[in-house]
């Protein structure tokens, strides 16, 4: 996981440290960061405020120019990635889901993404996530353009013996939608979960789909599916989805994978929005929550 921005920036932890800490030191190293930066899928203006941070928080501190500052300068980069990424802020899921509960209504979460993200996948691992904390789930099978689509969101609801709400291939996406909220208020189910169509996301059709769908179901909560090893495609359909539709949070598939790491690092930054799930893996419980801390320790491992 993030062996390829791992190397790099131990490389640069260790060129800090050899040098001193004067502006004349740190620039031509910060620039190479820069480039490490970028060419690990972080975006450009990501990459440059991370090296201004690191920036201010070295320049001028009083160590020796040839003493060891390993512990200095591998803090001040885990701040610096730590502030780009808490920008968002943070969001639990859980808790939003039991203050519906509280209240008697069904939380309907709708999930948004192209296709080939694991947005399918991941809706059921977040099914088995809120029935291990004792809420119980419907799944809407609102894709209903995409071949097999319907049978793939029915065979995991089989597999984790939940409901799946389907209409017929080509029928209206919205009125899926519909009904799994009516029928989770009428049966006192907690949670909504909706898979939508993920054509790509230039697709001036599917946005006006999901746009429809957001007006008639009016979901709690819109979450954005992206794969983690597009790199920067997965900061440009970010932004393209927000821009469009509109999303509240993101949950990033695929990260074990992940050599680079940098489409994480940005896509929070950007649209401000938070990444609040991680996929590490291809079993249901293989979903953890995203912590900014947890990340910057990986990407720090060994330096």
């Amino acid at each position: 996981m993030f062996e390829k921005l791992r190397q790099g920036l131990k490389g640069i932890v260790n060129r800090i440290n050899s040098a001193g800490l004067t502006e004349k030191d740190l620039d031509p190293i910060l620039w190479d960061l820069q480039l490490q930066l970028i060419g690990n899928d972080v975006s450009v203006e990501v990459a440059e405020k991370v090296c201004s941070e690191l920036k201010e928080r070295l320049l001028g501190e009083d160590v020796p120019r040839f003493g060891d500052k390993s512990k200095l300068i591998h803090d001040s980069l885990k701040a610096s990635l730590e502030s780009v990424m808490n920008g968002s802020g943070s969001m639990d899921l859980l808790k939003l889901v039991s203050e519906a509960k509280t209240r008697g209504e069904p939380f309907v979460v709708m999930f948004v993404g192209i296709n080939g993200t694991g947005k399918t996948t991941t809706i059921a691992k977040m099914s088995r996530l809120l029935m291990d904390e004792g809420f119980t789930v419907v799944l809407a099978s609102a894709d209903t353009y995409r071949a097999g689509a319907i049978e793939q969101l029915e065979e995991h609801g089989r597999r984790l013996g939940v409901r799946v709400i389907r209409h017929r291939y080509g029928s209206d996406a919205a009125a899926v939608g519909f009904d799994a909220v009516e029928h989770a208020k009428a049966q006192g189910v907690d949670v909504v979960l909706i898979d939508t169509a993920g054509r790509m996301q230039t697709n001036r059709n599917l946005m006006d789909e999901l746009q429809k769908i957001k007006r008639v179901v009016q979901p709690d909560l819109t979450i954005m599916i992206l794969d983690s090893l597009i790199g920067n495609d997965a900061t440009e359909q970010a932004m393209t989805f927000n821009e469009q539709v509109g999303f509240d949070a993101a949950v990033l598939t695929k990260v074990d994978a992940d050599a680079k790491g940098g489409s994480s690092l940005s896509v929070s930054y950007l649209t401000g929005k938070p990444i609040i799930y991680v996929g590490v893996g291809q079993e249901y419980k293989d979903l953890q929550p995203f912590d900014v801390e947890w990340f910057a320790e990986r990407l720090l491992e060994n330096t």
